[in-house]
């Protein structure tokens, strides 16, 4: 029999607009959707401003694990969009700041571009619970 699963809600939800779950559980693992620099209000935070963007993405990914009854540090794996890939060594730097050894698995990429245009950096996440 598969693991039942059921949507993760948060209260203010700026992916909703987008006809996206901020994340699943599925058995003991969440599933999160890719958080970018959005606050609950669906504006984008830190234009231009990777530090600022990637501090958002951290707090995004916090209040879904939260909502999902998770926390960061059972976090097993990410992976990372980053629109611009020199800013690679400030992942590294993030990954020291929001995690601890064993750090989690990870996927990092660079693409083209993300859902809008402003946006720099998006995280996915799988962790457990």
């Amino acid at each position: 029999m598969p693991p039942k699963s059921e949507v993760i809600k948060i209260e203010s939800d700026p992916l909703a607009p987008f006809a996206i779950a901020p994340g699943w559980r599925a058995g003991d693992l969440l599933f999160l959707s890719g958080q970018a620099a959005i606050d609950a209000s669906g504006a984008i935070v830190g234009a231009n401003d990777f530090d600022t963007q990637l501090a958002q993405v951290f707090a995004n990914i916090d209040t879904v694990l939260n909502a999902g009854g998770s926390r960061m540090e059972r976090i097993i794996k990410v992976t990372i969009y980053l629109t611009d890939i020199t800013n690679f060594p400030k992942i590294v730097e993030a990954r020291k700041k929001y995690f601890t050894p064993p750090y989690p698995a990870d996927t990092t990429l660079e693409v083209r571009s993300l859902a809008l245009p402003e946006l720099m950096v998006e995280i996915d996440v799988i962790a457990t619970v």
